[in-house]
């Protein structure tokens, strides 16, 4: 039997400190629009595509009372189970935008073996984020 759902990916929800602080940095940083504030500061929005950045602060009933603490990081050296990953035309340029705009360098850009270049910063609430090319394929 057929199922009736027809899901789509919605969104990527980041919990950060200053959520605020937090939609402004991606939009210096990585030159994403602001797509929403809301009034209360507990809900910013990006401008990504199909599927929606969010961010709302780590502490909220939602999180605490409902489906519990979010994970916090301890140190800004510690990795968290998501990683933001954004594609650009030029790596290099965005790599150095980012870092001119508080980004915490982890990785420079690299060419990989799959074709496709890649960098690693940290955003203001240590998660890491990848600014890769687009995958080209290889020439045969």
């Amino acid at each position: 039997m057929a199922s009736k759902l027809n899901p789509a990916y919605a969104y990527t929800v980041l919990y950060v400190k200053d959520v605020e602080k937090a939609v402004a940095f991606y939009s210096k940083a990585f030159g994403i629009n602001i797509r929403r504030l809301d009034n209360s500061r507990r809900w910013g929005e990006l401008e990504s595509g199909q599927t929606t950045i969010a961010f709302t602060p780590i502490h909220q009933h939602e999180t605490d009372e409902v489906t519990g603490e979010v994970h916090t990081f301890q140190s800004k050296r510690e990795r968290g189970p998501i990683e933001v990953c954004f594609d650009y035309a030029d790596v290099d340029a965005a790599y150095k935008r980012a870092l001119e705009n508080g980004a915490e360098a982890v990785s420079p850009p690299e060419q990989k073996e799959w074709n496709q270049k890649v960098g690693y910063v940290r955003d203001i609430d240590g998660m890491v984020v990848r600014l890769g090319s687009n995958v080209t394929p290889p020439k045969h």
